[in-house]
């Protein structure tokens, strides 16, 4: 095993040890700190939780007893008797049973109630040790309070005492101890054995991450309860050469199969860096079916350097199987994109327009001619239809307001390929990235967290803001395949994607329908073999809402019935425009063709969608990819039974059978 500090001096203290299987951390703290700790102990015993040694399970046991408030000893131990191995253990409370009477004249007052709290636990595979057999409840009260009383704590503390000699007074101990178990690669088991070093360029040792007062224990709380809880949770940890930490890395089973589904377009949110929150939080976000935000996994990053970025990125890569995303978005951070290159090389990188446009009254709101300069800037971003117009009305920009030596406009000019839409008109962004001036985007942890948040507060408000976010997705779910979507127009295309698209995307492409209307005097211009060019005016609100006539140019190829407009909306968010809609309907095409009707966006796409087999070469008998399946071929169940009543008793009544199955199997098995 080894012991690794997390806070400036790595020490041992003589307060409480956890222990937990895996690449999970355990943490240390003084009594003072454990007063101002949560009051949430280590996860209970569970069946089917495993150990690499007998005395790793009587630890685990031990430590969570010593949480509750009751000693433990062990009961019944079973051997082999020819080579006298331990082969199954009963670890029970310390009230269990009853002591035989003693004949002595003044025995000692019994303290057994013969409780029935144990824990048992079998040898499997002549390896490892797992619990088959758990009883929490007691026939008396547990006290925390008198924990350090009992004797199995007791050499608990002896042992951690033991283990280094006295260390320097500290505000709070943060001392993890990393079990290194028998893991195998994640693309096999969901864990891994991936060395931080791998791959990466030394890195700046004095650069961790500034844990405090209760974040450790937090931290490891959420580890060790997701890990017993959440069968594909995915965790890593870089810890340097003095045995701290520098960066983290998590995804749960709900974001990795999420991944699955939506990994074309992935934005890497690095708000709580570049607004220097407390907490160094970085999070990979991407867009479900429905347009709304779903996580892909998170991470703490000690320092803002390429090396660190990198490290995340592998991680993540790792987590996911190695399919790297098609688009990663980003915010404008050298380091960051520096990172990408090296760790994505084949995906197209861009910066997200709507954080550089958040930035222009900090970065200008101090020039003469603020609002010019901003109104300018704006029609140069937002309404170029070609590179061109972009070049021509930024020059304009920086002649007029003499804008030549700003630095910041500099910078952005050079990086435009990265960002101005007019650039990015061949990239699919999945409505991602906003590219209307009035369009916003929000964070996904936006409303739970704060400058000031800490560690301990955040990993308490984690699963509150995925759990809401889940089931928003839920009432989305429903509420599109059960409702009946109103008709505002009598176009066919209306009524074609009403039938297939979720509720909120279908809204979206409903207001390019209606769109049309402001479109007029549709023309062709030219013709080359089956391309034929058109010109779609419309009218659209310019300043002080005065209205102005804007040319759209549309190409559209007959014979396979191909269409693209020069505002290129389909790429940007998914959905065919008014003015290539206009364009289908001057040649009567009565349907959108199906090339245009993205499967991402189908009310039924999550139940239809099963993982191919022969992509990413995954190993079709690694638990990753039983869960993966699973979870797909489940889905439609859930979604079916929860139409109606009759349905859901249905569902539920085969659910309850299978799992009597697999319970009969492990009985069996024990």
């Amino acid at each position: 095993m080894e012991e690794v500090c997390l806070n400036s001096e790595p020490v041992f203290d003589e307060g409480d040890e956890f222990d937990v299987e895996g690449d999970c951390t355990v943490v240390e703290h003084d009594d003072e700190a454990e007063e101002t700790q949560s009051k949430k102990g280590p996860p209970p015993p569970t069946v089917g939780l495993e150990f690499e040694s007998f005395d790793e399970a009587y630890d685990f046991y031990n430590l969570y007893a010593k949480e509750q408030g009751f000693g433990i000893r062990v009961s019944n131990s079973w051997f082999r008797s020819k080579r006298k191995e331990r082969y199954r253990a009963k670890l029970s409370c310390s009230s269990a049973g009853f002591k035989k009477k003693s004949e002595a004249n003044n025995p000692r007052p019994e303290t057994r109630t013969g409780c029935p709290a144990m824990m048992v636990i079998r040898l499997v595979d002549s390896k490892r040790w797992r619990i088959v057999e758990v009883e929490l409840e007691h026939n008396h009260q547990v006290s925390p309070q008198i924990k350090r009383f009992y004797k199995s704590h007791k050499k608990m503390i002896l042992a951690a005492k033991n283990a280094q000699p006295p260390p320097e007074p500290v505000a709070e101990i943060h001392t993890i101890k990393l079990y290194r178990t028998a893991v195998t690669n994640a693309g096999h088991d969901g864990f891994s054995n991936f060395n931080e070093r791998e791959g990466i360029n030394p890195v700046d040792n004095s650069k961790h991450l500034e844990l405090k007062e209760g974040d450790a224990h937090a931290v490891y709380n959420y580890f060790c309860r997701m890990k017993l809880t959440n069968p594909n949770f995915f965790y890593l940890f870089d810890i340097d050469d003095d045995g701290r930490l520098r960066n983290v890395f998590w995804a749960d089973a709900r974001s990795r199969a999420a991944y699955g589904y939506f990994c074309d377009t992935v934005a890497i949110d690095t708000t709580c860096l570049v607004n220097k929150y407390e907490i160094p939080l970085i999070s990979f976000v991407g867009v479900n079916h429905h347009g709304q935000s779903v996580l892909l996994g998170c991470g703490f990053l000690g320092h803002e350097l390429v090396e660190y970025f990198v490290w995340i990125l592998r991680s993540w890569l790792k987590c996911m199987l190695g399919r790297p995303p098609q688009v990663i978005v980003t915010d404008q951070c050298k380091p960051l994109q520096s990172a990408v290159s090296e760790v994505f090389p084949n995906a197209r990188h861009c910066y997200c327009l709507w954080y550089i446009m958040q930035r222009v009254p900090e970065k200008l709101g101090g020039l003469n001619g603020y609002d010019t300069i901003k109104r300018q800037l704006n029609k140069a971003v937002y309404d170029s239809l070609k590179i061109s117009e972009f070049e021509t009305s930024w020059a304009e920009m920086i002649k007029w307001h003499r804008l030549a030596d700003n630095k910041w406009l500099q910078t952005l000019y050079e990086d435009r390929q990265l960002w101005v839409p007019v650039y990015l008109k061949d990239t699919f962004f999945a409505g991602m990235v906003p590219i209307r001036e009035n369009e916003g985007l929000i964070a996904f942890f936006d409303g739970y967290v704060h400058k000031h948040t800490s560690f301990k507060e955040f990993v308490d408000k984690y699963d509150l803001a995925l759990h809401r976010k889940h089931l928003r997705e839920a009432v989305a779910d429903l509420e599109s395949r059960n409702s009946s979507f109103e008709l505002k127009t009598r176009c066919n295309f209306e009524m074609q994607l009403s039938k297939v698209y979720t509720k909120e995307i279908f809204r979206r492409f409903q207001s390019e329908v209606e769109g049309m209307y402001s479109c007029f005097n549709t023309r062709q211009v030219n013709v080359n073999g089956p391309i034929l060019t058109y010109i779609v005016k419309e009218r659209v609100e310019a300043e002080g809402k005065e209205r102005e006539v804007r040319y759209y140019e549309v190409l559209y190829e007959t014979k396979q019935a191909d269409i693209r407009c020069i505002c290129s909306l389909f790429n940007y968010k998914g959905y065919l425009c008014r003015h290539a809609l206009n364009v289908l309907n001057y040649n009567g095409v009565e349907e959108i063709p199906s090339r245009y009707i993205l499967p991402r966006w189908s009310k039924d796409f999550k139940c239809r969608y099963l993982l191919d087999p022969n992509s990413n070469n995954t190993d079709m008998h690694s638990p990753v990819h039983s869960y993966n399946d699973l979870m797909k071929r489940a889905l439609p169940i859930v979604e079916k039974g929860a139409q109606s009543q009759q349905h859901y008793k249905v569902a539920l009544q085969e659910l309850e059978e299978v799992l009597s199955k697999f319970n009969a199997v492990e009985n069996d098995f024990v």
